[in-house]
This record gives structure tokens, sequence and C-alpha cells, in this order.
């Protein structure tokens, strides 16, 4: 567009001039005339035709640079930052006067004595211009710098330099100079990714800017220039040469003496280690999952996570999120090594015969020696993965989540989108039915052998995990011991499979679940956030609440833009709730989830079950304390892949959920509270034998829980005088 303007002007002007006779004065004077008229049109339409791509008047009054979202754990760490461009927005009192001058000095002595243009600059700057026929000296003012960076490109033409100096005029007469000085300091880019002095002194010095020193200022101070070739990473030298001729010229202007001068320029550039690779932050799968709730709310609300500045508090307990992975490694670090040879062994034993032939017996110590084929044997699907979810139960705030074992390899989040068989930890639901239906923990049922009904119609004989039989046997014993017959017989015998369903349901488990006589069993897939959520309810006295993760979001005002409210609902009664902890309790405490007291030597109140599913597919704990509820998952993305024998839910499982849970005590001073029972429910001593009132004379008493209006009234008949069996 400019080309063709001054094509135009210079046409017109050859065309006067040519049309003049050798003396005639008349003309030339006309001519004169038009080309005047010409010219003075031509430069008017060349500033309307630059003047038109500025930015209207009202997009300059309202600056809103694009900033850095950060999603903040429960205590204000720093989880994640979500950008397009990385810079946060800091008040111009929040940065020292040293970095003020730092900046000032190499950039704009003159910035708060000029309009926007330094006219002195642009004299000294025009005369090397014409001197080397270039455009290599810029002499932009701060103004100016800030009127590229916001609206103009960035490459170096005679029309660019006259819109931006029309933009900085325009910025001048909107702003302060202390207004202009802060979103200057906000927006310019200072190298890696970063705009701004708040994201450049966490980067380069893990500081905020009003914990920076003089030195560290005149570094900041030297990379707008060019933010890549002073990078104090790739060029330190470069970068080390420009901080002292900042610091140099910040002593020649006096606005610092030669001791911080010489102080300054003696200390080293004291960057700190760059990270290399794409850092996904802490608890990345929580993270995730929040960013695609802030897609899907800005869509709703009206807000840009990736420009806008928001503030995210989310429920995540940073100190839990890093136990929860301590716990993880440490147990992952011993159970992986005999998952991979046991897929190595059965792989090689498969075709070993066919690699050193039929008749030579197969030789597995001789494959094992052949690293190639050992990779080529084990397949990717033989990786243990994991799902851990801790919540408090009395708000539903997660607290830690892991979805797998490495994000940058798998974003898959099996902690919420994984729908997995629970297996045994699914009995508490067909308990609860019974509990909840005027049934006590004392109700008997046979240990004997049933056949059941599953889900795609076939017959299913189970058996205990133990295979032993027997006699009447207490629901507290067959949930204590995990009994799948008890079980199996609770739902045939006692509460029908529709009634375990809905109860399921009651206790937030949205999956579909199949009304069949092996619901017990855990024979429909779930997921395992929903079915912690479900165990919550035990501990907050019958309420459920839904997870949460997001307790509200603030825009970069801190006004709040979106708050997500404790959403609560009555799921059982809290009597219910109660006997239903206190049977749980039996598990951990002499039960399938014993080893985490006389082995991981967590001692403090708690309840919880194991699971494990066909052929030891999948394994679970879930437990829970009056604090937190906390549940892991183990197994293999593949379900047609096992973990192998023996690796139960106490096996595989709860080591992890005992270690975090035992480091989340120890390390936090959190005090041992006991489940508090509510009224309604009353503690009875009865004769281990009959299950009535305990007489003088019975030898083995014990206490059990029973709801007021179904607590036994008759006194044992068998134990009523010394000596009477």
């Amino acid at each position: 567009m400019l080309k063709n303007i001054l094509r135009f002007i210079l046409k017109s002007i050859r065309k006067c001039w040519l049309g003049l006779g050798p003396n005639d004065f008349v003309r030339s004077i006309s001519a004169g005339i038009i080309v005047m008229i010409i010219g003075i049109s031509g430069i008017g339409l060349l500033l309307w035709s630059l003047s038109s791509n500025l930015p209207d008047l009202e997009r300059l009054k309202d600056y809103e640079p694009r900033l850095t979202t950060r999603i903040l754990d429960r205590n204000g760490e720093t989880l994640l930052e979500l950008y397009s461009q990385r810079r946060i927005l800091v008040p111009l009192d929040s940065v020292p006067q040293h970095t003020i001058d730092a900046i000032l000095t190499i950039e704009d002595t003159r910035f708060y004595h000029h309009w926007g243009l330094d006219l002195f600059g642009i004299i000294r700057a025009a005369a090397i211009d014409i001197a080397s026929l270039s455009l290599k000296q810029g002499a932009s003012t701060v103004t100016q710098q800030l009127a590229r960076d916001l609206y103009l490109h960035k490459r170096r033409t005679f029309g660019r330099k006259i819109q931006e100096t029309m933009a900085s005029v325009q910025i001048e007469r909107n702003y302060s100079k202390d207004e202009i000085l802060e979103m200057y300091l906000t927006q310019i880019p200072l190298g890696h990714g970063v705009y701004g002095i708040g994201t450049a002194a966490k980067l380069y010095f893990d500081k905020s800017p009003s914990e920076l020193t003089l030195a560290e200022s005149a570094l900041l101070a030297a990379l707008p220039k060019a933010p890549a070739h002073y990078s104090p990473y790739f060029h330190p030298d470069k970068a080390l040469g420009r901080r002292n001729l900042v610091l140099k010229r910040m002593l020649e202007v006096g606005v610092i003496d030669t001791l911080q001068y010489n102080e300054a320029t003696a200390e080293t550039l004291s960057v700190i280690p760059r990270t290399s690779g794409t850092s996904w932050g802490t608890a990345p799968y929580f993270t995730e999952m929040i960013r695609q709730k802030l897609s899907d709310e800005g869509k709703r609300l009206g807000f840009n996570y990736l420009t806008d500045g928001l503030t995210v508090h989310s429920t995540l307990d940073a100190r839990l999120q890093r136990f929860a992975e301590t716990a993880v490694d440490t147990h992952l670090a011993v159970l992986q090594p005999v998952i991979r040879e046991r897929f190595i062994k059965r792989s090689l034993a498969e075709i070993c015969s066919t690699l050193y032939g039929p008749d030579e017996p197969p030789n597995l110590q001789r494959a094992l020696a052949d690293s190639v084929l050992i990779d080529s044997v084990y397949p990717g699907r033989a990786i243990v993965q994991v799902a851990l979810v801790a919540m408090d139960p009395q708000s539903g705030d997660i607290l830690a989540l892991i979805g797998g074992r490495d994000f940058a390899s798998s974003k898959f989040n099996r902690a919420v989108q994984a729908v997995r068989q629970p297996g045994s930890v699914f009995k508490p639901f067909a308990y609860m039915a019974a509990i909840d239906n005027g049934y006590s923990p004392t109700f008997e049922l046979l240990n004997q052998d049933v056949v059941l009904t599953m889900p795609d119609g076939t017959r299913w004989v189970p058996q205990n995990y133990d295979h032993s039989h027997g006699g009447p046997t207490t629901l507290r014993e067959g949930l204590r011991r995990s009994l799948n017959l008890v079980a199996a017989r609770l739902v045939q015998e006692v509460v029908p499979p529709r009634m375990v369903v809905k109860y399921a349901h009651q206790m937030g488990i949205t999956t579909p679940i199949a009304a069949v006589d092996a619901v017990a069993l855990g024979s429909s897939g779930t997921i395992p956030l929903e079915m912690v959520a479900a165990f919550s309810v035990f501990a907050a006295g019958g309420i459920y609440h839904q997870p949460r993760s997001i307790v509200e979001v603030e825009d970069r005002f801190g006004e709040r833009v979106a708050r997500y409210p404790i959403e609560r609902r009555v799921a059982v009664s809290a009597e219910t709730a109660y006997i239903m902890t206190d049977m749980l309790s039996t598990v951990i405490n002499r039960g399938t989830g014993g080893s985490a007291r006389w082995k991981y030597n967590f001692r403090q109140p708690a309840a919880g079950k194991t699971g494990t599913t066909n052929d030891f597919t999948d394994a679970w704990f879930i437990g829970f304390t009056p604090k937190i509820v906390c549940g892991v998952w183990v197994g293999l993305d593949d379900p047609q892949e096992t973990l192998g024998a023996g690796y139960s839910g106490a096996v595989a499982a709860l080591p992890i959920w005992a270690r975090f849970m035992k480091m989340t005590y120890d390390s936090l001073g959190w005090e041992g509270e006991k489940f508090e029972m509510p009224p309604g429910v009353v503690k009875v001593t009865i004769c281990q034998d009959t299950k009535q009132v305990a007489a003088p004379y019975c030898p083995h008493k014990i206490q059990e829980v029973f709801r007021e209006d179904a607590r036994p009234m008759r006194v044992c008949t068998k134990h009523r005088r010394m000596g009477k069996l």
C-alpha cells in the first residue's frame, strides 16, 4: 500500500514538470502549486492508510495482556501454569526501584520526559540509518516498544515505524507514565517463552520481582534487546557482558554509586538450572481434569483459560500428592520386575521350542540370555498400572489423584476413566443393604457352595479365596474374611440383586450394574473415583459428597468468576453407615486387610476392604479414617492379562494404601480420631456362641453394635448357671 501511494505521487509530479515550457512562468507556478497539493494529499492519504490499521481508541483504553492461568493446591502451591504466552500481571509497586532504573537506563532514559517519542534518539538513529542506508537503529521509546508488542508486527519497515509512532502517542494520551511502565514490564518478551518481569524472575531466579537483587535486575534489563542472543543459558558470556553494560550505564546516569556497581559486577549470573523437556507440573492427571473442566466452563462463563490469567483454587493437597506418588513408586518398583519376568517366561516358553527346534527341549535359560529376544517378547501391555484417589469424606474434596504410572507416556486417566471390575470391594454394598433393612452383624448364613448367574447369563460356582467351607457364619465374619460364598448367599437369600444395585446407585455409582446373583462379588465394572466417593459415605455418617476438584476460579483482578460449592445428600442412615464402618474396621484390624497393621504399622482407627477379581486381574483396596478416604486399584490395562496368582488386593494394592496413609498421618501430625457412634446405635456385650445378651457365666463374650430398635433383648439361655453348658 505504501509503495503504491509513493509511486502515485512521483508519477503525478513527473507529469506536471514534463508539461512545462522553458519560459512559461505562470505554468511553472501552477505546476508548483499542483505538486504541493498532490504531495500534501499523498502524505495525508499515506497517514490515513497507516492509521486505518491502528487499533481503535477503545482497544487502546482496555489493556488486556495474555496472562498465565495458575492452578493452585488448597495451600496456595502452584500445581501447573496454563498459557499461550507465559506472563503474570505484576503491579508496579511490587517491582524494586533498581529494577525500574535498570530497564529505563538501557531502554529509555528520558521515559518520564517525553510524550511517546524521543526526538533526540530519533535524530541520532536517523543519522546512522541514513549513513548506512538501512534500518539498523530503532530509537524506540518504552511506549513505542509497548505499542509494537501490543498491536503491530515486528518487521522493520518505514510504515511500521510511522504506525508505531502514532500508536505510542495515543497510548500516552490514554495512560499515565506509571501505567505505561507497568504494562511494559508485564508485556515484554524476556526469552525462553516467558513474558514480563514476573515470569522472568521466576524462571531465571525462582523469585518474585520484589526479591530481585541489583545484579539480577540488570540481567533482566539486558534481555529485551535480543532475548535469544543474550540468553544466560545459551550465551552466558554475552549475557554477562550486556548485564555489566546495563550496570555501567546506571552508574553513568547516577542511579547507582560506585560501590553498588562494583558489588553487582562482581556477582556471577547465578541463574537457576534450566529444566529440560516438557513439565507436566504436580499431579498431572488431576490438573488435566481441571484443564478440561476450565475449557468447558469457559464456553459457558465467557473466559479463556489460556489468556485470561485466572487463578484456580483446587482441592488437591500437594503434600498428600507427593506422599501418594512415593507410595506408588516404592511398591511398583518391587511389583513390576516380578510381573515383567512372568510375562517374559510365559512368552519364551511358547516360542523357544520353535527357535531351538522341535527335537530340542525348551531352553529357558538360553532364551533368557538373549536380550534382543527378551525386548521383542516383552509387551507394553505388561506394564503394571495404578489408580489412586484420596478424598476428604466430609467435603468430597479430592486431596490426591494418580491416574497412571506415567502421564507423559499415557494420558488415559484410570482414576476417572477406567471401568474395572471391583471384585470384593463391592461386597459392602450388599452387606449395607442387609444392615439398612434390619439385619444385624450377627445374622448368620451358611458358608457353603452356591450356583450364581453371571451378567452374560452363564452359571458359575464361586469359591472362597482360601477354598474354605463352613457352617453358619455371621455377616461380620463373612465380611472380615471376604467370603464369597456368604456374600453370594446374602444376595440369593436376603437382599435381592436389584436392591444391591439400588444401594450402589445411592452411593454414587453411575456405571451400569447387572442385577444378577453375582452382583455382590463385583461382577460389573465401576470407576475408581466413584468407588472411593461411595466408601466416603461410611466415614461421613451416611452423607454422600460429590467429588470436587475446584473450589473457585478468580480473574486477574482477584474477582470470583466461578464457585463450586460442596454438594451433599443423604445416601444411607447414620446408623447403617456406622455399623458398616464398624464391620469394615474388623477387616483391617484382624481380617484380609490386617497387613496394614502388622506389616506396615499403620495404627490409626481405620476401616476398609480388599478386592480381587477372577484370575487376579484387578487388585483393589479402599480404606478410610474419619479424616480421609483413599482407594487404590492396581492392574494391567488389558483386562485379558492378569497380575498373576497370589497378587490379590491385599498384596498388590494394600501396600500402596498403607504407606500413603502412614506417611500422611506421620508427616502432617494428624491425631487419630475414632469413628463417632451416632444416636440410635448401641454396643451390647453378647455371647459369642448364642449371639444373645451375655450372661455372667458365658465363656466367650464379645461386643457387637446394633440398631437401638434391633438390639438383642434375651439373655443367653445356654450359659445361665456356672457349670451348665
